[in-house]
């Protein structure tokens, strides 16, 4: 029973923390981005204390409660779409071989949410702002900004790596007082 109630007690202050992040996206200028990647990597400690399926719940309640609660929707579409479940998921992404299929995998699946949360953004939303901001910088701006994005993704997953590794190796057993 005190393990359930530990899972339960993780996930809320995760859930919790998460919306914080996602919620001062609306108070902190162009946080749009930073913060839902950050917020992701809070759902990393749920994953390796409680396991997988509780860190898809947390993604699930975080994901449902950004669509009513944060004011930048950009924002919760991207956690929804990439920024949430990929911290979770990233050490089963890597396990692909051989490495270079890995990253093909990585990459497309970064590509697809980008791409399919911004489908989103402008179509189902109608923020067409959006489009109107690249209008000024010509046709290819689109492709430069895509890949942009995949450099900044590359970054991200050696980012999320190296935070998994000191979690385990280094916060876990010095401060948490617990071995793997």
């Amino acid at each position: 029973m005190q393990k359930k109630s530990q899972q339960v007690a993780l996930g809320g202050i995760a859930t919790g923390m998460c919306i914080a992040l996602m919620f001062a996206t609306g108070m902190i200028p162009f946080s749009y981005y930073a913060l839902p990647a950050l917020a992701g990597l809070v759902l990393i400690a749920v994953r390796e204390e409680n396991g997988l399926s509780t860190a898809l719940i947390v993604f699930a309640a975080v994901s449902l409660l950004s669509i009513f609660v944060v004011p930048i929707k950009e924002a919760a579409l991207l956690f929804i779409a990439f920024f949430g479940y990929y911290p979770i998921l990233q050490e089963t992404f890597a396990k692909i071989r051989p490495k270079v299929l890995s990253w093909v995998v990585r990459l497309v699946i970064f590509n697809v949410a980008v791409v399919a949360a911004y489908w989103v953004i402008v179509n189902v939303f109608g923020i067409t702002e959006i489009l109107e901001e690249f209008g000024n910088f010509g046709k290819y701006s689109v492709l430069v900004l895509l890949a942009m994005a995949n450099v900044f993704f590359v970054i991200y997953d050696g980012a999320v790596k190296n935070i998994t590794l000191a979690y385990r190796n280094w916060f876990r057993p010095k401060i948490l007082k617990k071995a793997r």
